[in-house]
Formats: structure tokens, sequence, C-alpha cells
């Protein structure tokens, strides 16, 4: 970590959040996300704790530094405000914005949330690298930073009768921080309360429902229940028993059937995908007022006043938006970031507060039969016939029950429910509830990789070299081989960011030269996530889970070297870049046959390290037939948990935004436009042939 030097802010800090002097300016760290940032400031810097009652929004850290120019890196967009809240700019690279004599608050786009106030004049200046502040003359700066870390505020008591649920459901929309169009920025939305099965319903006084006069009337069951609370959630709407489905407005003022002839589950999912879209759009006549692609596609499609419709009640903008046809809205929904099949059993209302914070659609659980395709069981003959071996090592056999959901349009899928999902993640509330009491970190990433075959010695390397390679943040990574069972249950138990092993596992436990490590018989692990690149880690990957991890990758079969070199590889190097877990195995899916194999346990929106652009990204690119040295870019966008449905994506192609989930666009580019974009920032690309880096490709294509 860059070498800190002593200011009036040491120690001064209680919440998750620090600002310290560093020898380029200020470093800002936020010990639960594991995010940090850095300022430069021309000269040194002394900084001095501040007031946050000055800053135009909540800040959980603020300090006042002397100087004439703080500089940001990697931040495409800058919001320029008067004291009062008034924006003056919205600067999009590359611009310069100068300002007269005042006071301003500029909002920075950052891995933390980061303001500057200061008084003008001052020019404020964006770039595709960085963004700069720059005053006349020396004088104070104030800096203030909010963590994007959420937590519950209390935790919601309910039996297993459908009624009570329906009312703990009811108030999981106490977490939204507006419920003007701005809710559809995952920032104000907030962590629902938590919920857990009793003997009597409870609501903490903490936990108070918004009163808009919005009501969704369902069934009584479980699976209307759980289907129909991310769109309760969102609206902030009321959960009551009723025979026929349907959302309702006051006393009867707008109603809205949900038994359509699209089917319950997929009208509940239209209706939320519509009502968020259409927010998004009205939203940039609120405080953002960005040049959104969507807005500029559906403004001449639809008859809708957006500048009156922000400011208009909640239930005017329901009925305004369900007037317009779904198939008007429907190509400008992004592509969804999650679809979660919860089992209709009482014990998954306690992960539903975890579901909805995600803004998942909720189906119920189907399968299909699964066959030799979706395990590549004559693709590993072939492997092992060309002399690749799997990772078994003979152990004994502990495949676990295997499921295949039916596949539908999101960016990612997930599984409540019995059995292994191929094509899935499985999150379980008991990593959910480790991730929020993550502990706070002293400021390095920590990893730890071990390899405990003499053969697999080369991944062992190929892992560590790939780890780590980010000049932006600090990273400890240490590398163990060939442990004893001692060993490792001593590594295991020590705090870690992520563990990566590599080796032999069967359901009695991980190999080691003197014998197997069962993790069940552990009293707690220090690991927050992990990747055991094993044979039939599934199990083990579970355990983990249950004595204390937050996420993992795990294999429902055998693994073939070869393959499971590739995948190792590839998602250690997405994990450095800032991919989740869920979307690193979805990107690392083509380099190996074996991907199907892989399943990510736990939350699944863990990420190891921050991305440059807040939302990671694969390019995928080809070559234009009818033209010359010309390319066709598809962008590809990952939201995260800190950057989730709603926030918006600078592609540096247009100057404009974009909603940042699933395929943002395709553009035509010429040579020198491709490889000038490839060189802004390290990120998968993916072509015909293979997966490269984009620091790589310009060679192949120069």
């Amino acid at each position: 970590m860059s070498s800190r030097r002593r200011g009036d802010t040491e120690g001064k800090w209680s919440g998750p959040l620090s600002i310290d002097a560093t020898s380029e300016g200020l470093t800002v760290f936020d010990a639960v996300e594991r995010h940090q940032c850095t300022l430069w400031a021309d000269g040194d810097v002394v900084p001095t704790v501040a007031d946050s009652d000055r800053f135009l929004f909540p800040v959980d850290a603020a300090v006042s530094v002397e100087t004439s120019k703080l500089t940001l890196p990697n931040g495409p967009a800058v919001f320029v405000r008067t004291a009062d809240g008034e924006t003056v700019s919205e600067a999009t690279p590359p611009a310069e914005v100068s300002v007269d004599t005042g006071t301003y608050s500029i909002e920075l786009a950052a891995a933390v949330k980061l303001y500057v106030r200061a008084s003008g004049p001052l020019t404020v200046s964006t770039s595709v690298s960085e963004i700069s502040v720059e005053l006349e003359d020396a004088g104070e700066i104030l800096v203030g930073a909010r963590s994007r870390h959420e937590n519950p505020a209390g935790t919601i008591t309910t039996t297993t009768d459908p009624v009570d649920m329906m009312e703990a459901v009811s108030h999981l929309g106490s977490a939204l921080k507006t419920t003007s169009p701005e809710r559809s920025y995952p920032t104000l939305r907030g962590h629902p309360p938590l919920v857990e099965l009793g003997d009597e319903v409870s609501i903490p006084d903490s936990v108070t429902k918004p009163d808009n006069g919005i009501r969704l009337e369902l069934p009584a069951e479980y699976r209307s229940i759980y289907v129909g609370a991310p769109l309760a959630y969102y609206l902030g709407a009321t959960m009551e028993p009723a025979p026929a489905p349907k959302l309702v407005v006051g006393d009867g003022e707008f109603e809205h059937r949900l038994d359509t002839h699209r089917g319950f589950e997929a009208e509940v999912e239209r209706v939320l995908k519509q009502v968020f879209v259409l927010d998004c759009v009205t939203r940039t006549e609120g405080l953002y007022q960005v040049d959104l692609h969507e807005r500029e596609a559906l403004e001449s499609l639809v008859d809708l006043d957006f500048d009156t419709l922000y400011d208009a009640d909640l239930a005017t903008q329901l009925e305004a938006y369900l007037d317009v046809d779904y198939e008007t809205v429907e190509p400008y929904v992004p592509d969804w970031k999650q679809t979660t099949h919860v089992s209709p059993d009482p014990n998954s209302v306690e992960v539903l507060p975890f579901v909805v914070n995600d803004l998942a659609v909720v189906r119920s659980p189907t399968t299909r039969e699964l066959g030799d395709n979706d395990l590549q069981t004559a693709a590993v003959r072939d492997f092992m016939r060309g002399g690749d071996g799997t990772r078994s090592a003979g152990l004994r056999d502990d495949t676990p029950h295997t499921v295949r959901p039916e596949q539908v349009d999101s960016v990612e899928q997930s599984w409540v429910g019995e059995g292994a999902p191929l094509g899935a993640s499985k999150p379980t509330t008991v990593a959910f509830r480790n991730g929020l009491d993550r502990d706070h970190s002293d400021g390095d990433i920590d990893i730890t990789v071990v390899c405990n075959d003499e053969e697999m010695d080369a991944e062992g390397d190929v892992v560590n070299d790939a780890y780590g390679q980010r000049s932006d943040l600090p990273f400890d990574v240490n590398v163990h081989r060939h442990l004893t069972t001692d060993e490792l249950r001593e590594v295991l138990a020590e705090p870690t960011d992520f563990f990566h092993f590599i080796g032999h596992i069967d359901g009695e436990g991980f190999k080691c030269p003197d014998g197997l490590l069962d993790v069940a018989d552990l009293d707690h692990v220090g690991v927050d996530a992990f990747f055991l690149n094993a044979c039939q880690s599934y199990g083990q990957g579970m355990e983990l889970l249950e004595k204390g991890s937050i996420s993992g990758v795990a294999t429902v079969r055998d693994v073939v070297n070869r393959g499971a070199e590739a995948i190792g590889k590839t998602i250690a190097h997405l994990l450095n870049r800032g991919f989740t877990l869920n979307a690193a195995l979805d990107v690392a899916s083509d380099e190996s046959i074996m991907s199907n194999r892989y399943v990510v346990v736990g939350d699944g929106t863990f990420a190891l390290t921050q991305s440059e652009s807040r939302t990671p990204i694969v390019y995928e690119v080809e070559e234009v037939d009818d033209v010359d040295d010309d390319y066709r870019l598809t962008i590809h966008a990952y939201p995260t948990s800190d950057a989730g449905m709603g926030s918006i994506l600078f592609p540096f192609v247009e100057n404009r935004y974009y909603l940042n989930s699933g395929q943002v666009d395709s553009f035509v580019l010429s040579e020198g436009e491709l490889v000038d974009l490839l060189q802004l920032e390290d990120v998968p690309v993916k072509t015909e042939d293979d997966l490269y880096w984009s620091h790589e490709l310009p060679e192949l294509i120069l």
C-alpha cells in the first residue's frame, strides 16, 4: 500500500471509511468493501477532519486540505452543483467546466462515493483517464466520502403462515431511500431488513414501510409471495391476500391485473421491468440530468411527458407507465442482472431480502432432464483418451444431485432449492449473512493460493502471476505447497479475502500428504471467498459456507487437468479486474468444455476487487466483412453489488450513457479507434478465436 504520512485524521474514523494522506495526495479506503481510490494533490497535503454537515449529500468521512488541485484517475463522470443543489454542469469526457465565485459541490464517480466542496473560481476538467478540480489559487478543498456498503436496518420475524409472510414482505420496501424515480439508482434503494422464521410476527421499530397507497393483492401462497416480493420492494407496496393477483393504487383509482395471458410470473416480471426502465428515463429530469441512450430511444416512441411525470405522485406514474404497450418498451429494457428460482418452501423466505436487494426477477423452480451435453461426458472421455487425466486421483465419489434450471433471458441465474444447479449459482442464507458480518480489512487484499499436488505446481505459478497485477490496488499474495492436514487447517483459520485451492478433493475432504482434511470438522474458517479447483469439491465448498465463508466456486463432477488449469487462470485474471464470482465464471465458460462442471455457491455477487470503470465490461470484437480495417465492437456489462441494476455506464465510444446490464450496444470502429479504446483499460475481449485481454489485442490487430 502507498506509504502514509500522519495527519490529524489518524485514528479518527469509527466506520468503514478512512481518508488519509499518502505520498500522492489522499487515499480513501472502505475497509468492508475493500474498495479504495487515490486523489492526487498538487503538493503535499495534511488532511484535518471536517464537519460532514458542510456537504450537500451524506458522507461517512470528511477532510479538509489546502491545495490548488485534486485529480482522480479513472473517473468518467462528474456533476457540478451549487451549494444549494442546483446543477451547473454534468461533464463527460472530454470536457472543461469553469465556474465563477461561489461555493460548489462536485460529485465524482469512483469506487467509493466522493464529493468535493470548494469555492470558485475553479475549473473542472475531464478526460478518458482522469478528472481534476483546480482552483485559481491554493485554498481549502473539502473531500467527503460515503461507503457503498449497506446493512439491513433490522430483522423481521414471521411465522410460516403465508398471511404473516405477506406482512413481513410488505416491510422490505422500508429500505427505499426515496419513492421518486431515483429509486432506480441502486444507491437509493438500500438493503431490505432481514427475515427469519419464528413463532410470531415481530417488526422492529426501526423498520417502517412506506405509506404510499400501493397494494399488491395476491393469493396467500408461498409461490405468489416470493414471485411478487421484488415488485413489492421496488414500489414500496403493501402485500395483501386476495383471490386474484393485481396491483392496486389507493381505493381502486388504478388497478392492473397480474393474471394476464402472459401468466402470473411473466406479468409480474413485465411490470417490474417496465416501471423500472421508465423510472430510469424519467429520473433524467432530476438530480442526474445525463444524456441517456434509453431516453433518446424511447422519447419518440411513447406519449409520455417525462418532465411532468418526474414530479407526479407514484400512482400517476404507474398508470402512465403501464398504459404503454410493453412491446414498445421491451427492446430498451436492459438485460436483467439476475433471475432467481425460489422453491415455494417456507424456509426460502429467509433468503428473500438478499434476492430483492439484487432486484432479481423471481420464478418458481422448473427443471429439465439432464443429458450428456449438460455434463459433457463424451468430451471428458475424449480428453482422457488424449492422456489428460482428471483430478479425482481415485478418491471416493461424492457427486451431488444436480439439476438444470430452465434457462431464462438474464445475465445470471441462481437456484434456491434442492440440488446443485448447472448454469446457475447456489446462494444460501448463511453465506449472505456471513457477508454482512465481514470483518474490516487493514487495506491489503489478501490472497492465499494452496497447491497440494506436485504435478500441478505449474498451475500454482500461473495463478500466482495472475493475482495482484493492479498497480492501483495493494495485494498480498501467499502461495503454499503440499500442506499437511494441520498446516491446511491453520491456513483456513487465518483471515484471507480469497482462498484458491489446486489439488484433489472428495466428500471426505481436501487431500494432503498425510491424509484428508474435512471442513466439517473445523469450528470456523477465516476465508471470505474461495475457488476449489479440484474434482467434486461442491460438498467441501458448501461446508466452507457453513463455517464462515461468503462465496466460492466449486465443482459438481470430475474435472480434467488441462481444462481446470485454463479456467483457473482465467477466473484469477477476471477476479483481479473486479468481476464478481458469477460474472467471472460466466466469462470463463468459453475457455474450456469443463465449465459446466463448475458452480458458484453462496453470494455470487462477491467481488474480490473493484473494477476501474465500476461496472466490469467485456468487449466482443469481430471484423466487418464488407469494410476494410473496420471492426464491430459489442459491449457486455456485468453489474456488481454496488453498481447494480440502474447504474449507468459511459462506454467512451459515444458521448452518452447507457444502463449498465447485459449487452449494452454495438458500434463500428476503425482500426485506430479500436486500438485507442483497447488501451484505456485492461478488459477481457472475446473474438471468434479466443478470449484475450485488451492490452494483448492491439499487437494482434496491427
